[in-house]
């Protein structure tokens, strides 16, 4: 467990913060109802393999109750390369340095993993802009972009870090 100032803790997720996770994707309202049943997919694999397994899924909580995650992992077939799968912080908790918090610990654990570089992908609409603008405030650079990937008018945005 990681103590972030003096507000919230990041911990390994365990099966009990899955509908507490959940809820709060649910409620961002940017997720459709394929991409939740991916994380929650997700989320179940990175708890039943635990540490050391393809996902690495981390939850921060404040006075007890969790109030964002983190799931990230190495990318197959790479050396040193891993991917941010989901990064999300309940709505009610957003603007407080939570995103930050969870995405410097991945970077910190990544780093000390002997990674060299973190991909992100993400969704091009608009609902997504203040993903991107994090993505971009935490030097993350676009290296590309697929259009209507996910959807007509959805394309993919892929951002990159060497750390």
């Amino acid at each position: 467990m990681v103590k972030v100032g003096v507000q919230y803790k990041i911990r390994p997720a365990c099966l009990e913060d899955k509908q507490k996770v959940l809820s709060f994707l649910s409620a961002s309202s940017i997720f459709r109802d394929n991409e939740l049943r991916i994380a929650e997919q997700v989320f179940d694999d990175a708890v039943k393999e635990g540490v050391g397994g393809e996902y690495l899924s981390y939850v921060a909580e404040q006075d007890g109750k969790i109030a964002g995650w983190i799931c990230f992992g190495p990318a197959p077939c790479t050396v040193g390369t891993y991917d941010i799968y989901w990064i999300a912080v309940d709505p009610a908790k957003r603007g407080n340095g939570l995103g930050s918090a969870l995405i410097n610990f991945a970077e910190n654990k990544i780093k000390n993993s002997n990674g060299r570089m973190i991909v992100i992908e993400t969704s091009s609409s608009n609902l997504y802009l203040p993903t991107r603008s994090f993505y971009t405030k935490k030097g993350y650079l676009q290296m590309a972009s697929v259009d209507n990937f996910y959807a007509p008018g959805d394309g993919k945005v892929v951002y990159a870090k060497f750390v």
